[in-house]
């Protein structure tokens, strides 16, 4: 559910004292951040924040297309390993060999 038009989006007040020290400072320094739930707006373009993924920080630098959106979106907390089982293991396996043949064919010319 998005958040209420009234009450405007959130911003964490600590990350936004630390963006205005960043950008009058001139420094490119990486600014660490636990506010994942933070929406991300104009003043952060250009910058590189580290967001908390839960066990380290992502470090994500700031596009203009990522305006509106919150600093949560581009850190995944969880791992995507892969889908399938057993037939999955088998046609990636298949898939290595082909490509080992291929190489060894344009090692031999």
């Amino acid at each position: 559910m998005a958040r209420s038009l009234k009450k405007g989006p959130y911003i964490d007040q600590k990350l936004l004292e630390k963006i205005k020290q960043i950008k009058s400072a001139g420094s490119n320094e990486v600014i660490k951040t636990w506010a994942r739930d933070c929406t991300i707006f104009p003043e952060m373009v250009g910058l590189t924040i580290a967001v908390y993924d839960g066990r380290k920080h992502i470090p994500v630098q700031i596009r203009e297309e990522m305006v509106g959106h919150k600093l949560g979106e581009f850190a995944p907390t969880t791992k995507f390993s892969r889908h399938g089982g057993r037939m999955q293991r088998e046609l990636e396996k298949k898939r290595t060999e082909k490509e080992a043949e291929k190489i060894k064919k344009e090692g031999g010319k």
